[in-house]
């Protein structure tokens, strides 16, 4: 008898364990999703063909195995150049473009976009990350950025150790005057605590390899060489990386297709299908308990493994005496981050750059991170940036206006039009937007985005050792693991879990090793 497996999540973790264990294997694989939609917090949302990428979601990655999957999926569009070059840890190889995706005629093809993000502040754009060329320094004014320098200076002599802290990791890769104009608000206004809350580790995850050091480095090399071309950059830390892949209609596309290959190869993927229980005997999952989000029904299923992308929290809530005492009170004080974004549409924007011919036009940046301390948006997509076919109109500007907040707090619980209308106003009092350009707008609520690194996140060792010791049941992704994964390090662990099953291999171990390397993330 086949055996089977039951996945709880149809994200990004989820449906590559799905595809994953329907390639390797001859099991029976069901994903159960909450919602109407796969790829979770990388689905698409279509508003009136207006099409919003949650979150924003560049696809690199430093790992052969992701980039060949992705481009499994969707070919990468076909350029003059056939072949892309790749250059990383001195080896040189190439990936190819497709001969048939020129994505005015194919849908089902990766777009290669420039990367290009800023830091708006006092009124002005800064470079993403801070670069220490003319226009910061002229931006910054000479006293500040004196102060900077040999905050920096400082700072290299008389290090804060030890670092257990956000605010000591950043200090000592910045200085404290840099922290404190470019980094410590926005992290705050990010997580919605003081940056001494947070664990170093968030840093050691989002930012390694970053610093002034760093930044110099990079921008003097490319002064040299020039921008770099290829696609893998391996020795770029994400956050500088300059080219990236992007699906014609943004990740939800690429989600979807893997949910039809599950569903080709024999797999099953259940919408509105909501794990609301699991029963373990000893260490060992023996049924879930599934409700139909449209009708009410609620049924069992007896699955041989369990593979979840769940948030932690709400799992150990359904295995509850199955775990010991003091791994569920960790668990119910893990604590989460949420999100709202507003999809923008305008005639026009106000915040322009020039052309070669002097002509001003919309800037090219993918994100403009707001800085600015006298509004709530914590950050800006504009989507035609992106990938210009996630706009019907492209003669409009499509703009993604993102808050952090707390589900249930005073700015969560606003309403959809006074959430809009903040949103409009903020743009307006920043000089970014004049609102009488607006043409619509739609909220989209998010919960549980970020998994967080305080409450009672330093004791989750607590936690990790009994649930690994349920057989059957591996925990992958951002929300599964309680890691601040990007979607490629969430495939990563989805990947290792498959092999686990497929060999038999009891130990975990390779799952959770998944970027303890933490080599790069585009930070927050």
């Amino acid at each position: 008898m086949k055996k089977t497996v039951a996945i709880i999540g149809g994200g990004p973790a989820g449906l590559t364990a799905a595809y994953e264990l329907l390639k390797e294997s001859n099991m029976d694989v069901t994903v159960f999703e909450a919602g109407d939609d796969v790829g979770g917090i990388s689905r698409t949302v279509n508003y009136k063909g207006n099409r919003m990428d949650i979150g924003g979601h560049r696809f690199f990655s430093k790992s052969d195995t992701v980039m060949n999957w992705w481009s499994e999926i969707l070919p990468v569009e076909s350029s003059d150049q056939k072949n892309f070059d790749i250059h990383y840890q001195g080896k040189s190889r190439r990936i190819e473009s497709a001969s048939k995706s020129e994505p005015d005629n194919v849908d089902d093809v990766m777009l290669v976009r420039s990367r290009r993000s800023s830091i708006y502040f006092l009124r002005s754009l800064f470079d993403y990350p801070i670069t220490p060329n003319l226009k910061t320094f002229s931006n910054l004014g000479l006293w500040r950025s004196l102060k900077m320098m040999f905050s920096y200076g400082f700072t290299l002599v008389t290090p804060k150790r030890p670092e257990t802290n956000l605010e000591q990791f950043m200090i000592n890769r910045f200085g404290k005057e840099l922290y404190q104009t470019f980094f410590k608000s926005y992290t705050e206004k990010v997580w919605g605590v003081s940056c001494e809350e947070i664990s170093a580790e968030w840093g050691a995850q989002r930012l390694k390899g970053l610093s002034i050091a760093g930044a110099i480095k990079h921008f003097v090399m490319g002064l040299l060489k020039g921008p770099d071309q290829s696609i893998r950059q391996k020795e770029v830390e994400t956050s500088l990386i300059e080219r990236f892949l992007y699906p014609k209609y943004g990740p939800g596309q690429l989600w979807q297709k893997v949910r039809d290959r599950v569903v080709a190869a024999g797999g099953e993927v259940k919408l509105h299908s909501r794990v609301v229980g699991l029963e373990c005997q000893g260490t060992h999952v023996v049924s879930l308990a599934v409700e139909d989000g449209e009708t009410g029904e609620r049924y069992n299923c007896e699955p041989d493994y369990v593979i979840s992308t769940m948030p932690i929290k709400e799992l150990v809530q359904f295995l509850g005496d199955s775990l010991p005492a003091d791994a569920r009170r960790v668990a119910s004080g893990l604590l989460y981050r949420d999100f709202i974004t507003v999809g923008l549409l305008l005639s026009d924007i106000k915040l322009k750059e020039p052309n070669d011919s002097g002509e001003e036009v919309m800037l090219k940046d993918n994100w403009i991170y707001i800085q600015e301390p006298d509004v709530q948006l914590g950050r800006l997509q504009i989507f035609n940036n992106w990938s210009p076919y996630l706009v019907a109109d492209q003669s409009t500007v499509w703009l993604g206006l993102e808050y952090f907040c707390n589900e249930g707090d005073a700015l969560w619980s606003l309403s959809d039009d006074d959430i809009k209308s903040l949103a409009i106003a903020e743009l307006e009092k920043i000089d970014i937007i004049d609102s009488n350009k607006t043409l619509d707008a739609v909220v989209v609520r998010v919960p549980k985005t970020y998994p967080a690194y305080f409450g009672t996140y330093a004791e989750f060792d607590k936690l990790q050792q009994p649930l690994d010791e349920i057989d059957n049941l591996y925990l992958v992704g951002r929300n599964g693991m309680h890691k601040y994964n990007n979607q490629d390090h969430s495939m990563l662990t989805a990947m290792e879990a498959v092999i686990n099953i497929v060999s038999g291999h009891p130990d975990k171990a390779n799952i959770w090793a998944v970027n303890t390397e933490m080599e790069y993330h585009e930070s927050k």
